[in-house]
């Protein structure tokens, strides 16, 4: 019987021209060179006297481009240089090292400034402004959320500064803040692994970075949520004095550890006090509620807090094999607590909002997954500057979805990084020339042929900064 097999007179050579993969990624850089990001760079690193080979704000740009893509070390930077026909001479590795090393403190501070501009224009063309951020099956409207949190990045040799860490892990313990709104990675710092949870300086000094890298004109409505790793005085403090600066109102909805006095406002709530909660989708949720515990407080406790500070507790039973603490046992509720500045609004709803902070973990998930995951260096230094490469990284992906997935391509606006590596950036093209022109040709049976055609489409319409 005569066997037929798909492999039957199948070969593989590796004499290929005219065919470039990953041909998705000249889109985040197109992408970068039209809202002007990479001119910005240009000036920020610029040195003095020095004309360099390749220009270092198109060698953060590459950098940036390379993690989207997948790229773990700075040699696979070698993946774009592979596409060299249509991106152009692009930096070695070497290249890329002495770039990173050349990103000193002032140079940070320059690279904050140039994002801050390239993030003006860009939120000016999204298409019927900024995405509102969702809650409860409602949204928050023009309120700008911020969602603040840090993160244990594990190293497996000894570099500068890292150090055991609270989960008995050896690494860095950085912390950054997410835009809700837009996924957008706005500021992050890079910490020892012994550096602490809930130092209210470095809560600070990022929700600062943060606040500056929003347009002027979106400033009159910031949320900043947190978990119980920002309940400080220090913080709380610092939020409510942001509201003394003209033109800028800012709101918190931070976790709290329950205490002593709020466990004895607990025992003493009435159930009349007590509703339901609600789920994420906006319905009700079984076995959950939320009470105010703000009026059943001890007046000299609140006033060690800032002013107009509201104190919200939710108590639900608890799924089995919950540990409980004592004082939860007594009753059979599991407590949880945030204070929050908001004045107005439902309690379920304020509840519903502060909860979904948790969306920040997919967040970290997806840095982690674009660069933050491996620092490559030794020198701490350069571990800065790779994490300001995340960042931009991160922003290319979120600008990228928000003014170039529409329409035909709606379908990528959604995909988490590895899902557009796959249906996106990872696309195999072929190269061609004809009358001065070259063209990038994506496979006509590539299921997503369309939206990426769509894509660069788009991409190539949006206008230059003035």
């Amino acid at each position: 019987m005569k066997r037929n097999s798909w492999s039957s007179g199948l070969s593989v050579t590796a004499d290929g021209v005219g065919v470039i993969s990953h041909a998705g990624t000249i889109a985040p850089r197109l992408l970068a060179d039209r809202v002007g990001l990479t001119g910005e760079l240009s000036q920020a690193i610029a040195r003095r006297n020095f004309v360099p080979v390749h220009d270092r704000g198109r060698v953060l740009t590459d950098l940036a481009v390379t993690l989207i893509d997948g790229g773990e070390a700075i040699a696979d930077i070698g993946v774009l240089r592979h596409q060299s026909e249509a991106l152009g001479p692009v930096a070695s590795a070497p290249t890329v090292w002495r770039t990173l090393d050349e990103v000193t403190a002032g140079k940070r501070r320059k690279i904050q400034t140039a994002r801050a501009r390239t993030r003006r224009h860009v939120w000016a063309q999204i298409p019927g402004g900024i995405p509102a951020s969702p809650c409860a099956g409602r949204d928050l409207g023009d309120t700008v959320v911020l969602d603040v949190d840090a993160t244990i990045v594990v190293t497996h040799s000894e570099k500068e500064h890292a150090a055991p860490t609270y989960k008995r892990t050896f690494g860095y313990h950085p912390i950054g803040v997410w835009c809700d709104s837009t996924d957008e990675f706005l500021a992050a710092s890079l910490r020892p692994g012994n550096a602490g949870s809930n130092t209210a300086a470095d809560h600070i000094d990022v929700l600062a970075q943060a606040i500056a890298q929003i347009p002027a004109a979106h400033r009159r409505d910031v949320l900043i949520r947190s978990d119980g790793a920002g309940a400080s005085h220090d913080l709380l403090n610092w939020v409510t004095e942001q509201n003394r600066v003209r033109g800028r109102r800012v709101e918190y909805s931070v976790g709290f550890s329950i205490t002593g006095p709020m466990r004895r406002a607990i025992a003493t709530c009435p159930e009349a006090a007590w509703g339901p909660a609600l789920n994420p989708g906006g319905d009700l949720r079984d076995g959950a509620e939320v009470a105010e515990l703000t009026g059943l407080l001890r007046p000299e406790w609140l006033e060690r807090w800032p002013d107009g500070m509201r104190v919200i507790i939710r108590r639900e039973r608890p799924h089995p094999g919950a540990q409980l603490s004592i004082f939860e046992e007594i009753d059979g509720w599991r407590y949880q607590a945030f204070v929050t500045n908001t004045a107005t609004g439902q309690l379920q709803f304020l509840e519903a909002r502060h909860r979904a902070h948790a969306r920040v973990e997919d967040r970290i998930r997806h840095a982690k997954d674009t660069g933050l995951g491996r620092l490559p260096s030794r020198e701490f230094a350069v571990n800065q500057a790779w994490l300001v490469a995340v960042m931009l990284a991160a922003d290319l992906v979120a600008w990228t979805r928000m003014l170039a997935c529409t329409g035909d391509a709606a379908v990528l606006a959604l995909c988490e990084p590895k899902a557009l590596r796959y249906r996106l950036w990872h696309v195999a093209a072929r190269l061609t020339r004809s009358g001065r022109r070259r063209r990038v040709k994506i496979p006509e049976t590539w299921p997503w042929a369309t939206a990426i055609a769509a894509v660069f489409a788009t991409i190539a319409a949006i206008p230059k900064p003035a």
